[in-house]
């Protein structure tokens, strides 16, 4: 039992599972598009991934602690949860023996069922669309679940929209508090060796149930909306028109960004980050350390698109352009090009930053211009 503070002795308390995949995320600053695997896991590691997932599983469980007066936390041993919630000072019960020195897949999915089991009111998991499957595999719709955004590919509804929202909203929930009542969330997660091979395939696997409170979680992804091509053609022309000589230009992913390499006549990649050069391309498919070498001693801009359905600008399918990227740029130095579909789409939602950076998402805050057409363009706010 984990008491955070005073409450009735007479309630009982309610129950918190928490499952943390240790290596999530470990390929996005590296260009390897997610860590599902263990070659790909041994390949990240060898370009000099860092691991992340219990710095955002502490960011999530302080903001638990803090607004929830009482409850039992089950977790996995180590860095499955237990470490991480030790960290912050709150005491677990670890319900899971490791065979092995590291945990895989099949671990997530044990531990869930232990859960699913015992059972739990809620399963809050660290992790990206990878671990939601699994998850989602092994409890289906038996137990609500909300995950702690760490991943790479997090297209799947059941996120909140940074590790501290997501500790915010799993603490309403607990609390019964009306303002987080249940929805059906999508999992949604995407083909990795596709996305490393310039395709994206895509696949629903069901629906979990999951807290919802508009401001505090993400929808899923979306696909382009029809509209205006056109205007999206013609700001893409502008951009490439009015780049300067010896401005280092980083491409973000998508199809929206993609159109300024072919207004230059280049060929650049769907899914990966491109560098431009005096209009030419000077690295497809770069990581953090490469662009960090190439913004060296240049002048830097960062054009990145809006990521349909849930607003994101950074922290979403392109930590390649991590935080520090944006700081050696200059945060100024952003330039965001979106359909007004797009926008309106979002119902009137903040665009959404989440860097892993707190103190850099809080500069990325306030309002940015976003270009919408040739010499058209709106101002959008952005929350961290």
């Amino acid at each position: 039992m984990q008491v955070v503070c005073a409450g009735d002795e007479d309630a009982t308390p309610p129950t918190l599972g928490l499952i943390i995949n240790p290596v999530a995320g470990m390929g996005g600053t590296v260009g390897l598009k997610g860590t599902d695997g263990a070659d790909i896991l041994r390949e990240a590691l060898s370009r000099g991934a860092r691991p992340a997932a219990q710095a955002r599983a502490g960011q999530a469980l302080t903001q638990l602690a803090a607004g929830t007066v009482a409850f039992r936390l089950l977790t996995g041993p180590a860095e499955m949860g237990e470490d991480a919630v030790r960290a912050v000072g709150l005491t677990p019960e670890v319900v899971y023996e490791l065979r092995a020195d590291c945990s895989t897949a099949a671990d997530t999915r044990a531990t869930a069922a232990i859960m699913a089991a015992v059972p739990v009111d809620l399963i809050m998991f660290v992790g990206g669309d990878g671990t939601a499957r699994d998850l989602f595999s092994s409890v289906g719709d038996r137990v609500p679940v909300v995950g702690v955004p760490a991943g790479v590919k997090m297209h799947s509804a059941v996120f909140g929209t940074n590790p501290a929202n997501a500790g915010r909203l799993a603490g309403l929930y607990l609390t019964r508090n009306p303002a987080a009542r249940l929805r059906e969330a999508e999992i949604m997660d995407l083909d990795e060796a596709a996305i490393r091979n310039d395709r994206v395939s895509a696949r629903l696997y069901g629906y979990a149930r999951s807290p919802f409170e508009r401001h505090l979680v993400q929808n899923a992804k979306s696909g382009s909306r029809p509209g205006s091509e056109q205007d999206m053609d013609a700001a893409a022309d502008q951009l490439a028109r009015e780049m300067r000589p010896d401005c280092l230009y980083v491409l973000g992913p998508g199809t929206t960004t993609q159109r300024i390499a072919s207004a230059l006549n280049l060929h650049s990649t769907l899914l990966g980050v491109d560098a431009v050069l005096d209009r030419k391309v000077i690295g497809t498919d770069v990581d953090e350390s490469a662009l960090l070498r190439l913004m060296s001693g240049r002048e830097s801009r960062i054009i990145v698109s809006v990521l349909g359905g849930q607003g994101s600008l950074f922290g979403r399918g392109n930590q390649q352009i991590s935080a520090k990227v944006i700081r050696k740029a200059g945060p100024g130095n952003v330039v965001v090009l979106s359909s007004i579909e797009k926008l309106i789409a979002l119902g009137g939602e903040p665009l959404r930053v989440d860097t892993g950076d707190i103190e850099l998402d809080e500069r990325l805050a306030g309002h940015i211009k976003v270009r919408t057409g040739e010499d058209r363009s709106v101002i959008y706010k952005v929350a961290s």
